[in-house]
């Protein structure tokens, strides 16, 4: 039986036991439906040889040799990861466009007695609907912005909103980055088609009826871009602003960025890059505190020479408004955040107990604003 889910929320409810990608390892490693697993029919390089014979020879030549791969392929996943799956297991299988290569395994399947359907229209209908809800639409609720200097905690306070029931849209975590140009974390980032896939599924989550809290952000984070129809709703959007001393800032950051002191090398790595933006003279002071180890002096040199001045800056081109995220080395910013501000909270320290009380606050506010209608 086709499997046709006709909204993003029916792929997050689609109540399958296992979901199963029939596509080549590259096609799966650039994006894949959520949960996923890659149990190929054909390998890329087999892929590759079917569709030269294909091209070169002929059509029936191509269909014979990628029949001997295929039952090979399929052979090997029953006796692999498949061989303890019970008689109740119900697996959804897909490949591009629900065609051959998920039918072959899915016929297989299917023989053996397990309830197997085949997503119609394959991996090809999951991604027009994600393309239909990035780029033709906006969001599905009220976007608000958490915004702030760097180091004022933002990243932080969004689980900390969640647990207080609050809607939150985390947009460094779907994109494996921190959003500067100390930001890359220890696991590479998603394809743009698999961080698009990721976000849309977190929006069809959402409740519309509630407003979702999302930190400021430029246009860009790291080599990821934020869709058109969420970028412009966070433009425009209202916004909570932080702010905290310089000290309590550069402490959290001394803190978030552990895993950056903990490998100096890659730290002095993401240094050069401030070169042609502050000279080779002030980088090499930054590496010297790197040295040393004075993890909290190197924070608040960044914040005052590097992140402040450009958010100052970005503040003064739009009379006021929220961090310009991407200006110089943190890449460039497609227009301005110009919504109004909500409520400014000032936070004393940056630690456990003062972030705690950072999102009391923040919760607290919100949930007035809504109760006020």
């Amino acid at each position: 039986m086709p499997f046709a889910p006709r909204t993003l929320a029916d792929f997050a409810a689609h109540g399958f036991d296992t979901v199963i990608d029939a596509r080549a390892p590259s096609e799966f490693a650039e994006d894949r439906l959520p949960g996923a697993v890659n149990l190929p029919v054909l390998s890329d390089a087999e892929r590759a040889r079917v569709g030269t014979v294909y091209v070169q020879q002929s059509a029936f030549r191509a269909r014979k040799i990628g029949a001997a791969l295929v039952a090979r392929n399929l052979a090997g996943h029953l006796e692999g990861p498949l061989a303890e799956m019970e008689g109740g297991w119900r697996p959804l299988v897909y490949c591009w466009r629900g065609g051959q290569r998920s039918g072959a395994f899915a016929a297989i399947l299917g023989q053996i007695g397990w309830r197997v359907e085949v997503l119609e229209g394959g991996y090809r209908r999951f991604r027009r609907m994600v393309k239909a809800a990035l780029y033709d639409a906006p969001p599905p609720c009220p976007v608000v912005l958490l915004d702030g200097d760097t180091g004022t905690g933002k990243t932080a306070l969004l689980p900390r909103l969640a647990a207080r029931g609050v809607q939150v849209l985390d947009l460094e975590g779907l994109a494996a980055h921190r959003g500067s140009v100390l930001g890359p974390v220890d696991r590479p980032q998603p394809s743009q088609k698999g961080f698009e896939s990721a976000l849309a599924m977190a929006l069809a989550g959402l409740d519309p009826a509630r407003p979702v809290v999302v930190e400021a952000e430029s246009s860009r984070i790291g080599e990821r871009m934020i869709p058109p129809g969420l970028w412009s709703a966070m433009r425009g959007a209202p916004r909570m602003e932080i702010a905290a001393p310089p000290a309590a800032r550069a402490a959290f950051l001394a803190r978030a960025y552990a895993d950056m002191t903990a490998e100096p090398e890659r730290l002095l790595a993401r240094l050069e890059q401030l070169v042609p933006f502050h000279g080779r003279a002030a980088v090499e002071a930054w590496a010297a505190l790197v040295h040393e180890r004075e993890w909290e002096r190197l924070a608040a040199e960044l914040m005052e020479r590097h992140y402040d001045p450009r958010y100052a800056k970005s503040r003064a081109r739009r009379g006021g408004g929220g961090p310009d995220r991407g200006a110089g080395a943190d890449g460039p910013a497609r227009g301005a955040q110009t919504g109004t501000v909500l409520a400014r909270f000032e936070a004393e320290g940056l630690d456990d107990a003062g972030l705690d009380a950072l999102a009391d606050a923040l919760a607290a506010e919100l949930a007035r604003r809504a109760s006020a209608g």
